[in-house]
């Protein structure tokens, strides 16, 4: 097989979802301040990033880190061809993401009714039951909504998760609305051949272009899982700047798909994102200086690689 024909479906252009701000920063034990997170949204918005996550109306006594949701969301304006979203698990949620003049939200649940239960509280079944009281009056208000469906990989309680629950879920959300299905490997247990044989699947009976991936790096898979949603003709992913983040329900996960690592390997496959590697790499030295630690992402670490060409 060449080099060419391995990759003949992978996209022209992908698409990035930014989460540094809601899904990177949620699991933080620093309390970044308003100011700290608009720097960090404008940071990356400057570097080309066309869609960010920039937080979440949950409540405050379960997410303290983003306490300051409705403060944050009203100062933000999004540029011409940037899109901001908030996660919004309920109708007030959705309320207080109108009222800051968002376009967008983001509503969550889990492929596995453990997870799902020590994350909202609710099983499955329940939560979908909230979604059809969020979605349609969202969608009545001109508002876009994304979905997430974590767990679908495997869960941190009950191990494996069987694919055809996961995909029931994704098409009912689907249906009632949702204009993408967000699916997560909320602990980073995924390998690329459980990949290939999970977007198989979702492949058969969802249309690609209403299918993200959301990958966490826990076990050093990310990387390797993204490149075969690529090669599957995925173009939709989510990533974090620097790899923050995890989940607080999910023991062990850490952080997200760094989005500089996912940035370098596609242009260096060719592949257009709209975005600056150099900026992108400035935004994630930010979010490192605001969250006080060290940040896991590689490129973030390294730095990019320039390629001579002609005599050394």
């Amino acid at each position: 097989m060449t080099a060419s024909a391995l990759f003949d479906h992978a996209p022209d252009r992908v698409s990035i979802v930014e989460v540094s701000p809601r899904d990177g920063l949620q699991n933080e034990p620093t309390i970044v301040p308003t100011e700290g997170k608009r720097q960090l949204i404008d940071a990356l918005v400057a570097a080309g990033v066309a869609r960010v996550e920039v937080t979440s109306f949950v409540s405050p006594r379960w997410v303290p880190q983003l306490a300051d949701a409705d403060t944050l969301a009203a100062e933000l304006r999004a540029p011409a061809g940037v899109s901001f979203a908030a996660l919004c698990p309920n109708a007030r949620g959705l309320e207080r993401a109108h009222a800051a003049g968002l376009d967008e939200i983001a509503v969550f649940l889990s492929a596995s009714e453990s997870h799902n239960q020590k994350n909202v509280n609710k099983s499955v079944a329940d939560t979908l039951a909230v979604f059809r009281e969020i979605v349609p009056p969202a969608r009545d208000l001109g508002m876009r909504v994304r979905a997430y469906v974590s767990t679908v990989w495997g869960c941190p309680y009950e191990g494996e998760v069987d694919p055809k629950v996961a995909l029931g879920i994704a098409k009912e959300l689907v249906v009632l609305g949702c204009y993408q299905v967000s699916l997560g490997d909320t602990i980073g247990c995924g390998t690329p051949r459980q990949t290939a044989e999970i977007l198989e699947r979702f492949a058969g009976e969802l249309a690609r272009d209403k299918v993200a991936l959301h990958f966490h790096d826990t076990r050093g898979t990310a990387l390797a899982n993204a490149l075969v949603g690529l090669e599957m003709g995925f173009r939709d992913f989510d990533a974090s700047v620097g790899g923050l983040g995890g989940c607080p329900y999910a023991p062990g996960a850490a952080g997200n798909l760094a989005t500089e690592d996912l940035v370098y390997m596609l242009h260096g496959m060719g592949i257009e994102t709209g975005i600056d590697l150099d900026r992108l790499i400035e935004a994630g030295q930010l979010a490192e200086r605001l969250v006080g630690r060290p940040l896991p992402g590689k490129v973030h670490k390294a730095g990019r690689f320039t390629r001579r060409t002609g005599p050394t």
